[in-house]
């Protein structure tokens, strides 16, 4: 698989495949779906998971993602031969995230942006945690260093994450590059330990315009229309005669986090840092930019990308940031950022939910994020971006043929 890759339709496109699949079931009256139910406990008969209780909520017709009213209006519970908790991480809820970030990296930073809908608020796994099931790994956070606030935000303090190639220089808040090998989008969890470190919260990308048109890409859906919508031509274009256009124009002229100048002492101005340091780190790394014998190791990572022909679309050719004709010049603020939880619910081989004393509680199956991907964290400690979705998968499947097997349904 190579290093960056995109589900062609993007998360739509994945979805489809399955949800053709749920909706032709539901027409056959094999499964029902219920919108607006709360769960918020599990039900046990004899020691054995039986099914959910909850509260629905009021009707609501709001935007995907964006928060929705928490009015009460019923009781429900619901029955069933196995519960499934697909439910995801913790990366919603700012209490949770709080407590186990600090936890993890020392210390709670200020500005953290947050890339979760408030509804992937970790209460199924304190659900999980009363009913028996053991929580491994809790605050295994897998954020993103490297966000940027939506201009058009959906919830609050939306942050997006910034998928940036290897050319660009990062630095932390006081101007100073950031060591071998954090660079862009490589060691997520080392870069947001590094930033945490550094006494600072936030980190930049520095770059110019040649640089930012051929490699600087966000990640979501509404930020990647052409592959989104399925347009090779538009993809085709967009590889071939990269410009800056479209999403990367609009948070460029409307971004908080985007700063352009045209010298190295006024971009030093915008982002707040000493410009002798800004200026000595971007000519350190362009003194290598045309060294073919060149021992940084970033150089290295460029060339290395470039090697893969796919990506030699999308890497640019190494050469200066200060170059006259490649200006002008680019700065990109970075916030940590909410995402993945790599702990969660521990389960065994067959999905099954744990308990503290490494029995099996009957009835409860886990699968995807709110399982740590499979059994309560088979990332370890750190992940590389795009391995996620393969988890959540093979973790579904494993659970519904163990269901299956097991005369459940």
């Amino acid at each position: 698989m190579p290093r960056f890759h995109i589900t062609w339709g993007t998360g739509p496109g994945l979805v489809e495949v399955f949800a053709r699949r749920v909706t032709d079931a539901e027409s056959r009256g094999l499964v029902q779906r219920l919108f607006r139910h709360r769960v918020t406990g599990l039900d046990r008969t004899g020691g054995v998971v039986t099914g959910v209780h909850g509260r629905v909520l009021e009707p609501a017709d709001h935007p995907r993602g964006a928060p929705s009213p928490n009015g009460e209006v019923d009781d429900f519970c619901a029955r069933a031969g196995a519960v499934v908790l697909a439910t995801g991480g913790v990366g919603g809820s700012p209490t949770m995230v709080e407590e186990l970030f600090t936890q993890s990296f020392g210390r709670y930073p200020d500005g953290m942006l947050c890339g979760n809908p408030a509804y992937v608020d970790g209460a199924m796994i304190a659900i999980a945690r009363e009913a028996g099931a053991k929580i491994a790994n809790a605050n295994r956070l897998w954020f993103y260093p490297d966000g940027v606030a939506n201009i058009d935000p959906i919830w609050p303090g939306h942050g997006i994450h910034v998928t940036a190639g290897p050319s660009a220089l990062w630095l932390d808040a006081a101007g100073r590059r950031l060591p071998a090998p954090l660079f862009p989008n490589f060691d997520t969890v080392g870069a947001v330990r590094y930033v945490m470190d550094s006494g600072y919260s936030h980190s930049w990308l520095v770059m110019n315009a040649d640089i930012f048109r051929r490699e600087f890409a966000m990640s979501g859906q509404e930020l990647n229309p052409a592959i989104t919508g399925r347009h090779p031509w538009a993809v085709l274009r967009g590889l071939l005669r990269p410009r800056i256009g479209g999403a990367n124009r609009q948070f460029l002229e409307r971004g908080a986090d985007f700063v352009s100048a045209t010298t190295v002492g006024a971009l030093a101005k915008a982002m707040s840092v000493p410009e002798a340091t800004l200026q000595r780190e971007i000519a350190a790394r362009d003194s290598q930019a045309r060294n073919h014998y060149s021992k940084d190791p970033q150089f290295a990572a460029i060339a290395n990308a470039r090697r893969y022909w796919p990506d030699r679309f999308k890497v640019a050719r190494p050469g200066r940031i200060l170059d006259p004709g490649a200006g002008p010049l680019i700065a990109v603020k970075l916030h940590i950022t909410t995402r993945k939880t790599l702990g969660g619910v521990q389960t065994d081989l067959q999905g099954r939910v744990l308990t503290e004393s490494g029995d099996a509680l009957a009835g409860l199956y886990a699968a995807g994020e709110v399982s740590g991907f499979g059994g309560g964290g088979i990332h370890g400690h750190r992940s590389l971006e795009g391995t996620f979705v393969g988890g959540c998968l093979f973790t579904g499947r494993t659970v519904g043929r163990s269901i299956v097997r097991s005369g459940m349904c």
